[in-house]
């Protein structure tokens, strides 16, 4: 018992020393940053808007997660006036509603849902529900699933992505009671549990599905190594995006599903002392972490901490603990100076970018300390 006493005690006071590192380089860099909408820095900055050059980019939500995430946990008002920023900046992807897709999750519950919680703004609201109507109608009834991306080329794609789209649905329908945006999101995630969840917890990113009759068509790689293969942040979206379905639903089937694959999840990242490749399986060499996955994973293990018995609580809370303390050590940089904590993330096994920050690993990473210091908010 003392010791278990002494492990909590150091675990609370490593949670204070990494939210006070928090809180001072995210105020460097709000001062820095402001309401520009930052992607991957360059030589240790965020440079450029995205806001002027991708208004429609999948990320532009996260770094107004950050900065909402941050207002709730300090009151400093210069986050608040840095996300109501943001938020007005992206109004402008409305107009452009062709190139926004399955992710439009992602870009407006971290600024307009997160506003409309904190603040009861309406006029965030509308953008909530603008968000949540366009996520609707890109839904498949013959196949029961989003269509993800756009283009002649993906009508009956769907990836695990989505699972972390779709709980601007759930918001939506308990926000005007109106039935249909749940509805869509639990057939999406029957869908994705029945065809991009393997029997071992694993996930498939991509399926491709007859778009007449739902059928799965082929299991494409995507962003991990191969078919077949296992793409850590997929196994991420998936871990946390069940947890968050069950959060909203209360059906069993979708925290057993978590549990799965947070299992699989789990014994991966510990094979490699808690720091996440970037694909579970792909060849011993070269080795590529991916920081995004384990910071989206301890959310997601937290999440599922929230709802199973006392005597589960343990695994999934000290796992979450485990990857985001080797990840501090490992791959975070503290340099005020500097933009961005998280390095060491991957966008994708293939292709010529590097280990680099990403603004959504920084995102999953604050909210899972905020969260384990009960001093986040719940933007899902």
């Amino acid at each position: 018992m003392e010791k278990r006493e002494e492990l909590q005690q150091e675990k609370k006071k490593w949670l204070e020393e990494v939210y006070g590192k928090i809180c001072t380089k995210m105020s460097a860099e709000c001062t820095r940053v402001g309401d520009r909408i930052p992607y991957i820095p360059e030589n240790g900055r965020y440079e450029g808007d995205l806001a002027e050059t991708d208004v429609c980019w999948w990320t532009n939500g996260f770094w107004g997660g950050i900065l909402w995430q941050m207002y709730h946990a300090t009151g400093e008002e210069k986050y608040r006036l840095a996300a109501e920023g943001v938020e007005n900046k992206m109004d402008a992807a409305f107009t452009s509603i062709g190139k926004l897709n399955h992710d439009v999750g992602f870009m407006w519950l971290h600024t307009a849902v997160a506003d409309y919680r904190l603040t009861g703004n309406p006029k965030s609201r509308e953008r909530g529900e603008n968000a949540a109507n366009i996520l609707a109608g890109r839904f498949n009834p013959l196949g029961k699933f989003i269509r993800a991306w756009n283009g002649d080329s993906n009508i009956g794609w769907m990836i695990i992505d989505c699972m972390m789209n779709i709980p601007l649905l759930y918001w939506m329908s308990e926000e005007n009671k109106d039935p249909r945006f749940k509805s869509i999101a639990l057939m999406h995630a029957d869908t994705a549990m029945e065809k991009l969840v393997r029997p071992d917890g694993s996930c498939n990113h991509i399926g491709i599905m007859d778009p007449l009759t739902g059928d799965l068509l082929e299991a494409p790689g995507g962003q991990g190594y191969g078919e077949n293969s296992s793409w850590s942040r997929g196994q991420a979206w998936a871990l946390y995006g069940f947890a968050l379905s069950y959060h909203h639903t209360k059906e069993e089937k979708y925290l057993d599903t978590a549990k799965r694959v947070a299992h699989y999840f789990i014994a991966n990242a510990a094979m490699t002392d808690y720091l996440p490749l970037c694909d579970f399986r792909a060849p011993e060499e070269p080795v590529y972490y991916d920081s995004t996955a384990g910071a989206c994973a301890a959310c997601g293990l937290l999440e599922i901490a929230r709802f199973v018995p006392e005597n589960e609580k343990k695994l999934y809370e000290d796992s979450a603990y485990r990857i985001l303390r080797a990840m501090e050590e490992h791959f975070a940089n503290w340099d005020e100076n500097a933009d961005a904590i998280l390095e060491m993330g991957k966008v994708a096994y293939h292709g010529d970018a590097g280990q680099e920050a990403i603004i959504y690993g920084d995102y999953f990473f604050i909210e899972a300390i905020l969260r384990m210091l009960d001093k986040d908010c719940f933007i899902w």
